[in-house]
């Protein structure tokens, strides 16, 4: 037993789904060429004035009500000082003091019940461009600056020092995705740095009421990586501590290909920032009734679609939770589950016929699913009354999700209908008896797995056509008689 307690708090940075940056009309689009989605106001020009997106103060209020969090009716923006070459003001604009909300509640499931992860804050600021290396960091000979980035709207939210695990921290952080991705605030695109998240970690004897130094790690972007590298900051820092060294406030990065991190530089404190308040933007004043409007328009949230699935469908809380991770994942399978009325049967085709063709889980890819909810709800429709075997199915499925046709259509073209004439079948079953009588004689020796060869082989000479169910009765009352 470790005599250490590990304390983990992340601060997630979330991009939100605008069309223009925080302060300025210039487009977010990602993939655009390098400093094309620039002007005055996101470069910082001398004499140009920000002026407030109000669609990302929507986005804000109502991730921050989902989480539960007191929304402050005044609060403001300030200017974080830093120098850094991908930031062209030398200042960040964000808020510090008077943050948009506070004091929220991320609720995590657990074998012993749901534990609610504090949320410190929720604020609002703008992005920084990007810095584009010639090879590696250490040994780039020169680096370039994309400012397309900078100035898109940011939602930081920052959790309390709860967490006490590299899997908590990163069930957490897959909790805070889905539930951006369910208001539609963010597309949770982690490889496009749409959400990213800043690990602090510390550790301390276990029962102690004091914190250790803290540690942050920069700029995660997967949640294998969050996992990974607090793991690994856990067992530096145990050592460190165990040979009587002393820990230092500092700033790490994650290097994946070393499996370790690397000391970046001392973290700052809040004074080395010198924050005061956004001189050119006056305080925010939201109106109670706005956020009651916001409020009223939330949709259903993960955990609370999980807890329903299971209670109205009968599904696991496994299936729940695979189902729930996309708000484009769980309408599709209650669309088809409310049509095919066999929730049970639908949600096995989802998890383990469409998402294996799916060329991801997201919303969009769901969308763009050639096979329709109502269509998996025909296919099915179609091995219930019996016109196709669930082998056949499979096989229609996939020339579904290729051809975008309908199954009844791909059936009748290809003649794949079930073969349920008893007369035909006995025939097959006759000649399969006749073909394998050592198999006979095993089964009349008891060995229970020769009758499933002797159905596999009829359903092969009747190309998976057979009704299996037909196959089964037949054999069982000829079997005896041979």
């Amino acid at each position: 037993m470790s005599p250490y307690e590990t304390v983990i708090g992340l601060e997630v940075h979330a991009q939100l789904r605008t069309r223009t940056k925080m302060f300025c009309g210039c487009a977010t689009a990602f993939g655009a060429a390098p400093n094309t989605q620039t002007c005055p106001v996101c470069q910082g020009n001398p004499g140009s004035l920000p002026v407030i997106n109000r669609r990302a103060i929507e986005f804000g209020i109502r991730t921050a009500l989902a989480l539960g969090c007191r929304i402050n009716l005044q609060n403001r923006f300030a200017r974080k000082h830093y120098y850094y070459p991908d930031m062209p003001k030398n200042y960040q604009i964000s808020q510090y003091e008077e943050p948009l909300a506070e004091h929220g509640t991320l609720e995590l499931p657990g074998a012993n019940g749901a534990r609610g992860i504090g949320v410190q804050r929720l604020h609002l600021e703008e992005d920084v461009g990007k810095l584009v290396h010639e090879g590696e960091l250490a040994t780039a000979r020169a680096s370039q600056v994309d400012y397309n980035r900078a100035g898109v709207p940011l939602m930081e939210i920052v959790s309390k020092p709860d967490l006490r695990s590299p899997e908590e921290a990163g069930a957490y952080l897959r909790a805070l995705r889905a539930i951006v991705v369910y208001l539609g605030v963010c597309d949770g695109n982690m490889e496009e740095g749409s959400l990213r998240c800043d690990a602090n970690i510390s550790l301390r004897i276990a029962g102690a009421e004091v914190l250790g130094t803290k540690v942050e790690i920069k700029n995660l972007n997967s949640f294998r990586h969050v996992e990974h590298a607090l793991a690994y900051e856990v067992k530096r820092q145990a050592q460190a501590l165990d040979a009587g060294e002393r820990l230092v406030q500092e700033t790490r990065l994650w290097d994946p290909d070393r499996g370790r991190t690397v000391a970046m530089r001392s973290k700052e404190f809040a004074h080395d920032y010198r924050y005061f308040p956004e001189p050119d933007l006056p305080p925010l004043d939201l109106e109670a009734a706005t956020v009651e409007q916001i409020r009223a328009g939330l949709p259903e949230l993960p955990a609370a679609k999980r807890a329903r699935f299971v209670a109205a469908y009968g599904l696991t809380p496994y299936e729940a939770e695979l189902l729930c991770q996309g708000r484009g994942l769980a309408d599709y399978f209650e669309a088809a589950a409310r049509e095919a009325g066999k929730p049970k049967v639908v949600a096995n085709w989802v998890l383990n016929e469409l998402l294996r063709e799916l060329p991801g889980d997201d919303d969009a890819a769901v969308a763009a699913c050639p096979i329709t909810a109502s269509r998996l709800a025909g296919l099915l429709t179609l091995i219930d009354d019996g016109t196709i075997s669930g082998k056949i199915a499979k096989e229609v499925f996939e020339k579904m999700y290729r051809s975008g046709e309908d199954a009844a259509t791909i059936v009748g073209r290809e003649g794949l209908t079930q073969v349920a004439d008893e007369g035909a079948l006995a025939g097959v079953v006759d000649q399969v008896l006749a073909q394998h009588p050592k198999v006979v004689d095993d089964w009349r020796g008891g060995k229970k797995a020769a009758l499933g060869f002797l159905v596999g082989q009829v359903m092969k000479s009747t190309q998976g056509k057979a009704n299996p169910a037909l196959v089964n009765r037949l054999l069982g009352e000829k079997l005896p008689k041979v």
